[in-house]
């Protein structure tokens, strides 16, 4: 009889864990849904703007910028910029990540550089405290990334590079690339990493005479820090993207799994109490035999 109770009792849990992983595969993929799409609508002018001052740059002659460049003078510094997520329960997402940056520290530091934290998500900055390094600045940008709120940051970066704080800043996020693939990356933010332009763009480049107004160095000065707030903006995005279907993903297998549990207790739980039966029936039989 305990034995029934013990089993019916793990079948009730069991049930109560099938539904709130249930409930939470469904906002998961709510907000995949709709931050899947955000980050869509953000990726064209991204990819644009980079594309055009990439294009600018290169007819653009000797002009130069400061972040395009490194520093005048090399500090051995640089900032790490590392995204999380505030909660678990979204599989491999922050583990991923946080293994790549922890790969990433360990070169730099080979290389005899100090490395400069700052983290966005509650789960980097536990990280970090058990690992006992600094963590410089906490980012609270939460799992709705606000352009104005990044902007801030990126202008911060922006501001601190071109004072010679640092010879580089890195941002360490998971890319988001479909719904069946993301993958953790080191983008360096800072000095500005510009695509190349390639094929028939490059043609058309070599053959067009380019008229500039106002000036490319007036240009580069609007375009360039435009370009790279937008990129840590996109950067921003793709991790909620990832975390959110990640955990959906996360989700459905737990839910898949406790389903897959409460089968097998149900078969265990009609078979003890099947055998209880056969017991019982054992006994008063053997009792009757012994009245007579």
């Amino acid at each position: 009889m305990a034995q029934l109770r013990e089993i019916k009792k793990r079948m009730g849990a069991v049930k109560t864990i099938q539904r709130i992983t249930k409930t939470m595969q469904m906002i998961a993929t709510a907000k995949f849904t709709a931050s899947l799409a955000r980050a869509k609508n953000s990726r064209p002018y991204t990819d644009t703007i980079r594309g055009l001052v990439s294009q600018v740059a290169a007819q653009a002659g000797e002009t130069r910028h400061p972040l395009l460049e490194g520093p005048a003078r090399a500090t051995n510094r640089e900032l790490v910029l590392v995204l999380t997520s505030d909660r678990g329960l979204c599989g491999a997402y922050n583990s991923n990540v946080l293994r790549t940056v922890s790969r990433l520290m360990a070169e730099l530091k080979a290389q005899g550089r100090e490395v400069v934290v700052e983290t966005s998500g509650r789960k980097a900055t536990a990280y970090f405290k058990f690992q006992k390094v600094d963590v410089a600045v906490r980012h609270a940008v939460g799992d709705r990334p606000q352009y104005d709120a990044v902007e801030k940051i990126a202008q911060s970066y922006i501001d601190r590079y071109v004072a010679g704080e640092f010879d580089s800043i890195k941002v360490v996020y998971m890319r988001f690339i479909s719904a069946a693939r993301q993958r953790p990356e080191v983008m360096q933010l800072l000095p500005l990493s510009l695509p190349k332009v390639e094929g028939e763009q490059k043609a058309a480049g070599r053959s067009a005479n380019y008229e500039f107004s106002p000036a490319p160095s007036e240009l580069l000065d609007e375009l360039l820090p435009r370009s790279v707030k937008v990129s840590l903006f996109q950067a921003f995005l793709d991790s909620v993207v990832s975390e959110n279907v990640m955990r959906m993903v996360a989700m459905k297998a737990a839910t898949d799994n406790a389903g897959g549990i409460g089968r097998n207790l149900k078969r265990s739980y009609n078979r003890a109490r099947q055998a209880r039966i056969t017991t019982e029936l054992n006994e008063i039989v053997a009792g009757a035999e012994a009245l007579n």
